[in-house]
């Protein structure tokens, strides 16, 4: 049995051996692809209202950056994902540090 070109590209996309699978892998990336949009959305928002943060404190005659509250991000993230969480957090901060 020889399948489609549709069947063909549907596998070279995704993977998938089945024209079912490559409908399900199809839609979970396009999900996938909104979330990584708000994601990155909410890290942008994130690193906006980081900068109003340092602009106060720098302001107020304070450091740019606090490293008592960056440890209280890097548990938080790394109680709710584990290690990766830690690395994902750093990459967080690291965004949003020296904006201003």
């Amino acid at each position: 049995m020889t399948a489609t070109a549709a069947e063909q590209s549907a596998a070279e996309k995704t993977g998938a051996r089945t024209t079912e699978a490559a409908d399900v892998i199809t839609g979970a990336r396009e999900r996938i692809d909104a979330l990584d949009d708000r994601i990155i959305g909410l890290i942008q928002e994130r690193m906006a209202v980081s900068a109003v943060v340092q602009e106060a404190r720098i302001t107020s005659g304070g450091r740019r950056v606090n490293l008592s509250r960056e440890m209280e991000i890097l548990g938080h993230y790394s109680e709710a994902l584990g290690k990766p969480g830690t690395s994902l957090a750093m990459t967080l901060l690291e965004l949003c540090r020296g904006r201003i």
